[in-house]
């Protein structure tokens, strides 16, 4: 499936994030912020904010020099035959730190071989996940993560997919007019929250992002109990911030 060129803001900032891992990487001995900004060429206040992310999620230390070096996170994913849990493992400490920051359950998904497919998730007793009581896969129209991903893809893209999953009524609220939803989705901005307010489930409401890096389609989302809709938009606005952290441990 195609997507539309819109690049998305986390992707963008992954990628700035990969440049100062390089710098750094290439200085064993310790890098200073200025070294690193004449190799990367951010903006100051970008590249301190790159650097305050990268030493939360445990890639860089600061040396009490002021200097930077390789973190903990790093070092454990080249670990040889241990890379592949420590993606892992890195990837769901990431996810339960996002889900008692925004204080809802979080989700990655990906649209793979023309479907869509829940990979990872965190949830708790305070953050319960979907009861799902219709399948994500058939009910993408209806859905914060299926409309986010649906908005990646090109027209044709949509087309086949709403071919194939008819856009079925979950409640009163699913949009259910192919003509409405592919104008809701060809009008979505890429850099803004996808809302669900009980379109796929009564009681519930959903929230979710684009995570895409290539030709791989992917969002981060949230949900919460109908009686936390009050702080849906704030805790969207936050998962768009946090996205690249995210999107990071997926792309080291």
């Amino acid at each position: 499936m195609a997507l539309k060129p819109d690049p998305t803001a986390p992707f963008a900032s992954v990628q700035h994030a990969l440049r100062v891992l390089e710098a750094v990487s290439r200085h064993s001995g310790g890098v200073s912020d200025v070294e690193i900004a004449r190799h990367t060429n951010l903006p100051a206040t970008h590249l301190a904010q790159m650097l305050t992310m990268l030493r939360r999620e445990g890639y860089i230390e600061q040396l009490p020099d002021g200097s930077y070096v390789v973190g903990e996170s790093l070092l454990l994913l080249g670990t040889g035959g241990d890379r592949d849990q420590a993606l892992r493992d890195k990837l769901q400490i990431t996810l339960d730190d996002l889900r008692d920051s925004v204080g809802a359950a979080v989700y990655i998904s990906r649209y793979i071989d023309g479907e869509v497919k829940i990979l990872h998730y965190a949830d708790g007793p305070l953050a319960p996940k979907v009861n799902e009581w219709a399948e994500f896969r058939r009910t993408a129209h209806a859905s914060a993560v299926g409309k986010c991903l649906l908005a990646q893809l090109d027209h044709d893209g949509r087309k086949d997919h709403l071919a194939r999953h008819k856009t079925a009524r979950l409640t009163s609220r699913t949009i259910t007019n192919e003509k409405i939803l592919l104008h809701k989705l060809d009008s979505q901005p890429p850099t803004v929250p996808v809302l669900d307010i009980q379109e796929y489930a009564v009681g519930t409401v959903c929230a979710a992002v684009p995570i895409t890096a290539g030709a791989s389609v992917g969002c981060l989302a949230l949900s919460m109990p109908l009686e936390n809709a009050h702080r849906l938009r704030q805790a969207a606005d936050a998962l768009n911030r946090r996205a690249t952290p995210v999107l990071l441990s997926l792309a080291i």
